[in-house]
């Protein structure tokens, strides 16, 4: 029987030793791991602060379309897509032959004005040669009819000789009022100044224009590049083709005006401030780290400037956080090789920020602060 009791027993008292190796160092690693996990994200989500991040950026180049301020036929294309130039490189030529004659036509009209304004001096000497000789006519007829008149009284002479005398010193006077009016029209030809140079007349200095204008024109029949870039979408561009003055031809991307483009939470834009320093790295080369240098804050989110700005005046209104795009250019002498516009990055801004749990301390120190007057007046 004892054996019997003893057998019996022997599965019961095993049951607890089970138990107590399943409470061994495997269940504590159980229970420790998470406990450790939890606590060092908590910690970290609350030491949090000092700077913020995006993953949502990209690095931008200026971007130059290039166009003519002529129309024409292209002759010569010196560049090829992708091709890197320096500024004033040559780009294309247009026919040259029209704006030539064009130049050549405004100088023989320069020339003609020039021309002008000396018949027109000399008119007005020949004006003040007449306005001379009628004037010593008229004062001359003038006389004879004081002479007539005294000669009718004394009976030497008679009726019909005065009214002939009358008539002809009439038509004297007439004729210098002709030549007067002649000479002021002489003058006002020469912009009212008889001793005006050629070159100040207003006649020559349109010419002078026309003939600068022309000039202008000449010039830009051989387009170069405005700065140093990669030429973009000239694929197709090739001589023989007519472009017009305005239109777009293709574009030049300027390697000299560079800057990344990052946008941020609209809360995480609290402590961001122009002038703090950031680091960016490009997914392109993940081995390099670029300094830059937050240079400005959009004036608005991405959706308020968007083709179609979103309308919540609906009742199936969501709250959405926005973003706001964040400008940031990149430290002087950075390696720039191998960057192309578009380029995906990510950006972390140092906004010397407090941690998360001081701002949490701060703001109950800051509560019994508040309710500290309140507890004293009751």
């Amino acid at each position: 029987m004892s054996n019997d009791q003893d057998t019996k027993t022997s599965p019961d008292s095993e049951a607890p030793a089970k138990k107590a190796r399943k409470k061994g160092p495997k269940f504590w690693l159980l229970i420790l791991v998470p406990a450790l996990i939890v606590i060092g994200g908590a910690w970290f989500w609350l030491s949090a602060g000092g700077s913020e991040s995006t993953q949502n950026a990209n690095f931008q180049m200026a971007r130059i379309p290039i166009a003519t301020q002529i129309s024409g036929r292209v002759t010569k294309v010196f560049v090829t897509e992708n091709e890197h130039v320096k500024k004033g490189a040559p780009l294309f030529e247009i026919d040259k032959k029209p704006y030539e004659l064009a130049l050549a036509k405004a100088e023989a009209s320069l020339a003609s004005a020039k021309l002008d304004i000396e018949q027109l001096r000399a008119s007005y000497k020949a004006a003040l040669a007449e306005e001379k000789q009628a004037a010593d006519n008229a004062q001359y007829q003038a006389n004879q009819l004081k002479r007539q008149e005294s000669l009718t009284k004394s009976g030497a002479a008679t009726q019909t000789s005065l009214d002939a005398q009358r008539t002809q010193t009439r038509a004297a006077e007439d004729t210098l009022a002709a030549a007067q009016q002649k000479v002021a029209s002489a003058k006002v030809a020469l912009n009212g100044d008889p001793e005006i140079s050629v070159e100040e007349h207003p006649m020559v200095q349109a010419a002078i224009a026309a003939v600068n204008d022309a000039k202008y024109n000449l010039s830009q029949t051989e387009l170069r590049a405005p700065s140093d870039g990669i030429i973009y979408q000239a694929s197709s561009f090739k001589p023989g083709e007519m472009v017009s003055a305005g239109a777009s031809l293709f574009t030049l991307v300027d390697t000299s005006d560079v800057w990344v483009i990052a946008n941020f939470k609209e809360t995480e834009l609290t402590d961001m401030q122009a002038g703090q320093s950031a680091t960016v790295v490009f997914d392109a080369f993940p081995s390099r780290t670029y300094h830059a240098t937050l240079e400005a804050i959009g004036a608005g989110t991405g959706a308020e400037f968007s083709l179609l700005p979103a309308q919540n005046a609906t009742g199936n209104w969501v709250k959405v956080t926005q973003r706001v795009p964040v400008r940031l250019r990149l430290s002087e002498g950075s390696n720039l090789e191998g960057l192309r516009t578009g380029l995906s990055a990510d950006v972390t801004v140092d906004t010397n920020s407090k941690p998360l749990y001081q701002k949490i301390l701060n703001q109950s120190s800051g509560a019994e602060a508040a309710t500290a007057p309140a507890s004293q007046d009751k």
